[in-house]
Formats: C-alpha cells, structure tokens, sequence
C-alpha cells in the first residue's frame, strides 16, 4: 500500500461521509466573516454609546448654571460667595465674558441688542443635591439671579442611549438569525451531497447522535474559522472609529504601533466571536441533521 492510499485511508476514517468536500464551500465562511464583522462592530458601537452617554450624563448631571443679571463685581462676587461655601458646590467659576459673546456671537451677532447676563460654571459635589435649594440661596443674597440644572440634556441623552441600545441588540439578533440561515443552508446542501453515505452509515448502526456530532463539527470548524476573520477585520475598524470618537470623549492613551489606542480595542469581546460563531454552527448543524434524520423511515 502506497503512502498516499494510506494517507487516503486514514482521511476516510477521520472523515467517513466525505464532509471536507462536501461542506468545503469557502462561502459560507466569507459569509460568517462578514457577519462576524457586523456584529462586533455593532456590539462595540452599544458599548460606546453606553459610555459617552454615561461620561455626558455625570458631567451634565454635575453641571450648573447660574445666571446673574446686571452682573456688578459687587453682584458677581456676592454669588461666588454664597456658591463657594455650601458644601454640596465643589467648584464655582465665572464665564469670561469675551467667551460668553463669542459662544452667543452666532445667534445674536457682534454686538447684542440686550445686556448679556453674568454666568456662573457649577460643579457639584454631590449628585443628588437639591439644586432648587442652591437657587434659593443664590437668589436671596442676589436678587434676581436664576440657577438651571441640565436635566433636560440628561433624559434626552439616556433616550439616546436606550435607544442606539435597542437598535444594537435588534441588528445582533438579525445578524444571528441570518447566521442561523447561512448554517442551516450549508448543512442541508452537505446532507444532499452526502445522502447516500449517510444513510449507509445510519444502516450500519450509527446513531443519529454520532452523525449529527459529524455535521455540527465541521460546521463549527467552518464557523469558527469565518468568525475568526472577521474578527480580525474588525481589529482596523475598531482604531478609525477610536480615532472618530476621540474628540467626544476624554484624552485617550496612544501608546503602541503608530499611535493607534491599542487599549481601546475590545479584545475579550472579538475573542468571543470566534466562538459565539462556532456555537451558532455546532447547535444548527445538530438541529437541522436531526431534523432530517427523525424523517427517515
């Protein structure tokens, strides 16, 4: 017996319903390693969203406005004052009037009609301080003054989160269901091909378990094998987006290969894809080869 009769041999044995040529379609990986792709890109940019969304919301949820009008030194100064000792004030700092225009010069011009009022930048120490009770305050020693809170900019940004939150997990569910597809399609044109082995091998006393394992590994092996590209697809998209995002949120370490926020890349999650995709593969391969099988005579 010659070397290749008994590598053949050997193969045959691993391999007995010929299931590397029969699900040996490299497009059912290409396919894999696009949705691979999407769903990593997609799960990332929910996590993003979650936490610009939670970086905006404790900034703005943080943030007062206190506005002084007819703002004397004398006006301004009193209001400081009162801001600086309450305990719930972390920080109180006056908005330069120079910037003040120009952050108004869009809608009002170079030289506004009305007086522009004192505006005073708070921090607070404690979320869940009273901020009505800090107006009071400001207002009795400064007539006239009003304090604003941003609650409004906070629902709206927790909508927004819920809502790219909801997409996300809609486009993931998608992305499974077609993966689902592309599986069952795969194993179902394997079973066609191989029909007559497999129904041998049914006769020869091989359980529906055993065949069906056949299937679902080579169906994991191919699933793993796309979601391990598209994966690594990912891995370049993740740094243009980093890099897109950088301005929106804090100053983002750099360090490693050209620059790019290694650190930002999800690496536990990419490493799940391979494997989620695998999942996918092994259960509709199981399912559909059983399916088929429970229909035999």
């Amino acid at each position: 017996m010659t070397r290749a009769e008994r590598a053949r041999r050997r193969a045959g044995a691993r391999d007995p319903l010929g299931l590397r040529r029969a699900m040996s379609d490299r497009l059912l990986q290409a396919l894999i390693a696009a949705m691979a792709l999407l769903a990593a890109l997609t799960f990332a940019g929910a996590r993003a969203a979650d936490g610009f969304a939670e970086r905006w919301r404790s900034g703005a949820e943080s943030a007062v406005t206190v506005q002084v009008p007819e703002p004397s030194l004398t006006r301004m100064a009193l209001a400081l004052g009162v801001l600086s000792v309450m305990p719930e004030v972390a920080e109180a700092n006056p908005v330069d009037g120079e910037r003040m225009a120009e952050l108004l010069r869009p809608w009002l011009g170079d030289q506004p009609a009305l007086p522009l009022p004192g505006v005073i930048e708070v921090r607070l120490r404690d979320l869940n301080a009273d901020v009505a009770l800090i107006g009071d305050r400001v207002a009795e020693a400064v007539p006239g003054a009003v304090t604003e809170a941003h609650g409004v900019w906070v629902a709206r940004l927790a909508a927004l989160a819920r809502g790219v939150r909801g997409m996300a997990l809609a486009a993931l569910a998608l992305v499974v269901l077609i993966a689902v597809a592309v599986v069952a399609v795969a194993v179902r044109t394997g079973i066609a091909a191989r029909q007559e082995s497999v129904l041998v091998l049914h006769q020869l006393g091989a359980t529906g378990s055993e065949i069906a394992g056949r299937f679902a590994r080579r169906a994991a092996a191919l699933a793993f094998g796309g979601g391990a590209a598209g994966a690594a697809l990912a891995v370049p998209a993740f740094f243009v987006l980093a890099r897109l995002a950088q301005p929106f949120g804090d100053a983002m370490p750099t360090e490693g290969l050209g620059g790019l926020p290694w650190d930002r890349v999800p690496w536990i999650d990419l490493a799940l894809v391979p494997l989620a995709a695998a999942a996918i593969g092994w259960l509709t391969a199981q399912a559909v080869v059983r399916r088929w099988l429970a229909r035999l005579p």
